[in-house]
């Protein structure tokens, strides 16, 4: 234990204490981390993340410290059933932070509990990667209002059970930032913030094994930069700086960063890039074991100062890699709280794709089980673009090649494949290896913005078949666990905006083809079944509503992959003490049966369906056939 001693006179006395016993339990995580991350003189160090602390303790208001207490006593909150979340660009939703405020019954109506809004902080004029160019992070953008009015959304959504997350980026910063702007000038303090180089030679030993993250664009790690005179690592964008982490200076600001969101009542921090901050030669630079020790340290801070502050980590990265965001072995449980399914997701489209859930049940059943007191975000898409990461080795799995599957999702979604409705658009093609990325909303992707686009009915059959498609695959989001998350706009089945690439900036970005502003007109229909915006929204509410009074439904059970006996029908269970959930997902075209036999060790032969009310279709011949696209939830006894 390092000798520290933290002011906490500044304190209540009420407060003094509290913070106290949780110094006692944190510090020495905090401390392990910084000594590991930084070597063995590190007591400043951890005295200054601590003075920062109790400082913005001081500074937390009553009602957050009630919060603070009440997750204390209630640390799986976000691993509850009811917990739905839903993901939007604030200003494609409702034009102004205010303007949200005024939206949130939209959001209740569909059970909404968890809402994400896009990057909001200030950043670069001009191209700024979606908001990802951060240019202040004390600031909101101007046109979206103040951090006054943050704060005041935050109470608003809290007052009404809704929890606001926000992006925080840990990589980079924006070249236009103050501490860009400093060592452009040379300052030297603030040229240790960054990776800075006067000549090749390292860029170059780097760039060996580094690989680009948008090579149509972006290509290579590294910027010349006149102002700074030296070679700048930017991982993303030539105007995004990345940050030099191995340097504390950097871990110390961005403590502030993270600190002072959560006493504006942020409730999650987005960790935007985080494995990409620490840089090692001969490597990918991504994922690296300083990157999980840094996580955990800012959490550690975090569980000391403010503890209804969570953090979400953004690792988009292979499926045997993920559990390492929530903590494996002595890190188990100290990183991150959520981590985003990237391998559901893109299995999810995988699955529809081919009437096939052979190598989404082999892959699913590979991932590692996470710590129980993590949760995954389960999605089926996000803001970005979808790439399509199907491992070799899952696919030679059950007899199919990596390469050629990943090329027939991108043809089957962008409507190149013989036969496909999908709408989407391709994005980031590499020719050397014929790997495309996926852009588009929810609709477009899964044949809805193609049926519907003739002005057909909800009852056309093509439009109607795309329906179900549709709540397959969010059933299968939903009924994953973890908190699920919905993007804006595919609650109501909106196709992707046509005119993307009319605004400034986007029109290098298709991937703003699938962020369009919410149609308020659309959403007028949302209770309305007979229309297509009706029938996708009741659905899903449907779906939110079922789940949240679901005990098996806790973040904390684990999800299994029951036996394939039919390619065309995916199984799941999820086994929790006051009972066993079974679900069911047909994903063809045609009725597909289910042994009677699996069904009676489960436990379900005569469960209704949660999300109908209707009982197990059994056929006479002892097996249960499912109708095309169906998605059963079967509650049993606990098992055991």
């Amino acid at each position: 234990m390092p000798s520290v001693a933290p002011d906490l006179d500044r304190l209540p006395a009420d407060r003094r204490e509290i913070v106290a016993a949780r110094m006692r339990r944190w510090l020495p995580t905090l401390a392990e981390g910084v000594r590991e991350v930084y070597g063995e003189d590190t007591e400043g160090v951890v005295q200054r993340l601590l003075d920062l602390a109790v400082e913005a303790n001081a500074e937390r208001s009553d009602e957050l410290h009630r919060l603070d207490l009440d997750r204390t006593l209630r640390p799986d909150w976000l691993q509850d059933p009811s917990m739905i979340g839903y993901a939007c660009y604030t200003d494609r939703f409702a034009g102004t932070l205010t303007g949200l405020g005024e939206r949130i019954d939209h959001l209740e109506a569909l059970g909404v509990r968890y809402l994400h809004l896009m990057p909001l902080l200030q950043p670069r004029d001009g191209d700024n990667d979606g908001g990802y160019a951060v240019a202040d992070y004390t600031e909101v953008r101007s046109d979206l209002g103040t951090m006054d009015d943050l704060e005041a959304l935050a109470g608003d959504l809290r007052s009404r059970g809704i929890s606001l997350v926000v992006d925080l980026v840990l990589n980079h910063v924006a070249r236009e930032h103050a501490w860009a702007r400093a060592a452009r000038a040379g300052d030297q303090r603030y040229r240790d913030y960054f990776h800075l180089y006067p000549d090749r030679e390292m860029p170059d030993a780097y760039e060996a094994t580094l690989p680009e993250v948008f090579p149509d664009f972006a290509p290579g790690s590294f910027t010349w930069d006149e102002e700074a005179d030296a070679w700048v690592w930017t991982t993303f964008n030539s105007f995004q700086w990345d940050l030099r982490w191995s340097n504390p200076e950097v871990l110390l600001e961005m403590a502030r960063v993270v600190l002072d969101l959560a006493n504006r009542g942020v409730e999650v921090l987005r960790l935007d890039a985080i494995a990409f901050i620490w840089k090692r030669l001969g490597t990918t630079s991504q994922g690296e074991p300083e990157v999980h020790l840094l996580t955990e340290i800012l959490r550690a801070l975090a569980r000391i100062a403010c503890p209804a502050l969570a953090f979400k980590a953004e690792a988009i990265v292979a499926p045997e890699e993920l559990v390492a965001y929530l903590g494996r072995g002595r890190h188990r449980g100290k990183i991150s709280d959520l981590a985003y399914h990237n391998s559901l997701m893109v299995q999810a489209w995988s699955l529809l794709a081919t009437g096939d859930v052979r190598l989404t049940a082999h892959a699913l059943a590979q991932l590692p089980p996470k710590p129980a007191s993590a949760t995954w975000v389960s999605y089926l898409r996000g803001h970005d673009d979808v790439g399509w990461a199907i491992s070799d080795a899952d696919a030679a799995a059950v007899g199919l090649s990596g390469g050629l599957h990943r090329s027939f999702l991108a043809d089957w979604y962008t409507g190149a494949f013989p036969g496909s409705d999908g709408r989407g658009l391709t994005f980031q093609e590499n020719p050397a290896t014929n790997d495309r990325r996926t852009s588009g909303n929810a609709a477009a992707l899964v044949g809805l913005q193609a049926a519907e686009g003739s002005g057909a009915p909800v009852s056309d059959p093509a439009v109607a078949r795309a329906c179900d498609r549709l709540r397959l695959a969010h059933a299968l989001v939903v009924g994953w666990g973890g908190v699920p998350v919905i993007w804006s706009g595919d609650e109501l089945g909106q196709p992707d905006d046509p005119t993307w690439a009319d605004e400034p900036g986007h029109a290098d970005d298709n991937r703003w083809a699938g962020r369009p502003r919410l149609d308020w007109e659309r959403a007028a229909d949302r209770d309305d079944p007979g229309t297509v915006a009706g029938r996708v929204f009741t659905d899903l509410q449907r779906l939110t509503s079922t789940r949240a009074r679901l005990a098996p439904m806790h973040g904390s059970v684990e999800t299994l992959v029951e036996p394939v006996d039919d390619p065309g029908v995916l199984v799941l269970s999820r086994h929790h003490h006051l009972g066993t959930l079974v679900q069911l997902y047909n994903v063809t075209d045609g009725w597909r049966p289910w042994p009677g036999h699996r069904a009676r060790a489960l436990g379900v032969e005569g469960s209704i369906d949660e999300l109908t009310g209707e009982p197990l279709p059994w056929g006479g011949d002892d097996q249960v056939w499912l109708p095309p696209h169906a998605a059963l939830w079967l509650l049993g006894p606990a098992s055991g």
